[in-house]
């Protein structure tokens, strides 16, 4: 039920940012939708403010995870703290780039919390899903990044833009760190080799494993 109603949240959270986005760049270009918060505005500035109190409530998968005694891996908890942090950080300062983090985040966990939701049932889906989520996670990083340059060589070149440098600053730290941890997560998940236990040999000449 945790899982699926974060799912349902974020389902309906991308509905209603991306159209925003996809019309500001299609009608405004890539460096206003990176710089001017107009998503601000209402309708789709509840979403934005949904979204900064949903990143408080992710923090029950946090929990979830310790009450199960399951494994915390430093990769959960420090994403969930980190982008809790930054976000209520940038809140107030209505940037434009949001829009692009926003929408990002909503996007990929309406695929991230529907996974978990039909695990949770018992549902068996195929391990290139899981693939295909951390690729998802690790392409939003990379454009998040995109997104920074971008506003930065618009506020350093003197046009206005409602981004700061020391927020930008900040956002490149966060997703530089994401996209090595979650590349590292990725290689070690699905590209590396499960170690090949000892083979020794008994004092027959046989192989035991």
């Amino acid at each position: 039920m945790w899982s699926a109603s974060l799912a349902v949240l974020s389902i309906c959270g991308t509905f209603r940012m991306l159209p925003e986005l996809f019309f500001v760049v299609q009608e405004k270009g890539l460096e206003y939708s990176a710089c001017i918060g107009s998503y601000f505005n209402p309708p789709t500035g509840l979403w934005a403010l949904i979204f900064f109190w949903s990143k408080v409530f992710e923090l029950g998968d946090t929990v979830f995870i310790v009450l199960r005694k399951q494994p915390l891996i430093f990769l959960h908890w420090y994403h969930h703290i980190v982008t809790m942090v930054y976000t209520w950080y940038s809140a107030s300062m209505q940037l434009g780039s949001g829009r692009w983090f926003i929408t990002m985040n909503y996007a990929v966990h309406s695929i991230m919390y529907s996974y978990y939701t039909l695990k949770a049932m018992r549902v068996r889906i195929p391990k290139r899903i899981s693939m295909v989520i951390t690729m998802l996670q690790i392409l939003q990083m990379i454009i998040g990044i995109i997104i920074n340059i971008v506003a930065y060589n618009v506020i350093t070149g003197g046009t206005l833009c409602d981004g700061h440098l020391i927020n930008i600053y900040v956002s490149m730290i966060m997703y530089a760190s994401y996209w090595v941890l979650f590349a590292y997560y990725f290689h070690q998940a699905y590209l590396k080799k499960p170690k090949k236990p000892q083979v020794e040999k008994a004092q027959n000449g046989a192989a035991t494993i």
